[in-house]
């Protein structure tokens, strides 16, 4: 069903953490919700925990946002400039019998077995007073909360995932709208900044069902329109478990740091729980716009894999311009110092013929600055396996240096060359080209497993090979000499 009016939808994380992959799925879904139907994207910052809260977790999460191409239209809003309204909302529902004071002293205290007996009706919360009495204690500064007074009825939504659900209202407590300190709740904060913002669909976490009960009583004693709910689903690791930290990074920008393209990210997260209708996974940005509906949420908690992020990611790398996969590839390596300020750059042409030899083993741009470093710099190192599985054999040790000679008077230095001249020496000498050919993938690459040798020697050039065949003749006498 289209919706009969402008979409106004917001993502509200509280600043008390970095933006997470679950934030930064609701705030894609609402975003990619807005833009479908040609609405408006809001950002509500829900700061109202001032003790966890801070400045530095609010640019973090708009970093991770930007990073994400997640532009909002208005905001960001903070809670915590809007007191005076929710109190302001809290006394008007007093006024109008929807709230009563609370003078327990303990705002948590509804359902909690060890509050007293007397001081709780039907097991909803504290007991409200006359209007005489509680006008009477308020005026003489003791400190009260206050409570939504809950009807003895049933409250029904539909929900645009999961249907129609029916929660009867004796599961619910009398709760708490606004602390003895004045700040409101969440309850509070949420339902009267969706009010006043105009939002007209609320899609958020699973997580949030059980509070969408209490806050349609709220839009009712309010007389407002309720917005339309739409609850997704939870993200859960491989385990099956709800994602957490056990599972590796949770913070959008641990995996820009890890050298994921955002636009392979962007498109991973929108199929954790959404489908286009069909089998396809790699989409654009508008693509994704336009096949957008909440039709296409499942009920079914979504599994984070990394395996399936690093696909994306190498898809999005394997179809890049040459232009900008270069641009993004010399950004990584200077960002990660792969060159040193007096190292030169390679040529766009050099860089180049490395990139399409890699970038079919690329799985994040990552790679390039670390697994791929020894194409790109001359400071690398040996990996320690990949050292003691080929580069143990002490024939080696007088292999290599006939492999210099050859090489060094080798004037074509071609694909064809190289290898011929590899495979005759290791027959003439009674060998297994193999032993050559994994000593010298460890010697020019640093890595026991890396493209083909001599596609590899035609990328380096012969001065550079011829380089690192030295330094492996060097490490081999070193280590043969301990």
């Amino acid at each position: 069903m289209l919706p009969k009016e402008r979409v106004r939808v917001r993502f509200a994380p509280s600043p008390t953490g970095y933006l997470h992959v679950g934030g930064a799925r609701t705030a894609l879904f609402n975003w990619l919700f807005a833009r479908h139907y040609g609405g408006q994207f809001i950002l509500r910052i829900e700061d109202t925990d001032f003790a966890r809260s801070s400045e530095e977790m609010v640019e973090g999460i708009l970093k991770g946002l930007r990073w994400l191409g997640l532009t909002w239209d208005e905001g960001p809003y903070f809670q915590s400039q809007r007191l005076d309204r929710y109190r302001d909302f809290a006394a008007n529902l007093i006024e109008t019998g929807f709230a009563y004071r609370c003078f327990c002293g303990v705002e948590e205290s509804a359902g909690r077995k060890d509050y007293p007996a007397d001081r709780q009706i039907s097991g909803h919360g504290c007991s409200s007073l006359a209007r005489e009495q509680s006008d009477a204690r308020a005026q003489a500064l003791e400190p009260f909360a206050i409570r939504f007074r809950v009807p003895p009825e049933k409250t029904p939504f539909n929900d645009q995932v999961f249907g129609a659900i029916e929660v009867d209202n004796a599961t619910l407590e009398d709760f708490v709208l606004l602390r003895s300190d004045g700040i409101p709740t969440y309850h509070l904060s949420v339902v009267v900044d969706d009010l006043d913002m105009g939002i007209t669909h609320v899609v958020r976490g699973a997580d949030h069902i059980s509070n969408t009960p209490k806050q349609i009583l709220l839009y009712r004693a309010a007389g407002a329109p309720i917005p339309q709910f739409a609850h997704l689903p939870l993200i859960l690791g491989p385990d099956k478990q709800r994602l957490s930290k056990r599972h590796g990074a949770t913070s959008v920008m641990s995996y820009a740091e890890m050298g994921y393209l955002p636009e392979a990210f962007f498109n991973f997260l929108a199929l954790l729980g959404w489908s286009p209708g069909d089998d396809r996974e790699v989409l654009t940005r508008q693509e994704l716009v336009e096949l957008f509906s909440l039709k296409g949420v499942g009920k079914a908690n979504a599994v984070f894999g990394l395996d399936k992020l690093d696909w994306f990611t190498s898809q999005y790398i394997r179809n890049a311009s040459r232009e900008s996969l270069r641009e993004m590839i010399h950004n990584e390596l200077q960002s990660r110092q792969v060159w040193g300020i007096n190292d030169p750059v390679p040529a766009p042409g050099a860089l180049d013929a490395a990139i399409e030899l890699l970038k079919p083993r690329a799985k994040k741009l990552g790679d390039f600055s670390s697994t791929f470093r020894a194409f790109f710099s001359d400071d690398f190192v040996y990996d320690p396996a990949a050292a003691d599985k080929f580069l143990k054999d002490p024939k080696l040790r007088d292999l290599i240096p006939a492999l210099i000679a050859h090489y060094s008077k080798d004037e074509a230095f071609t694909l064809q060359s190289t290898e011929e001249i590899l495979r005759r020496l290791a027959e003439k000498e009674g060998v297994k080209a193999g032993l050559l050919i994994n000593a010298l993938r460890v010697a020019l690459t640093g890595q026991g497993v890396a493209p083909g040798l001599f596609e590899i020697m035609q990328v380096l050039g012969r001065e550079r090979t011829i380089n690192r065949l030295r330094r492996l003749n060097t490490y081999l006498r070193m280590t043969n000499d301990e």
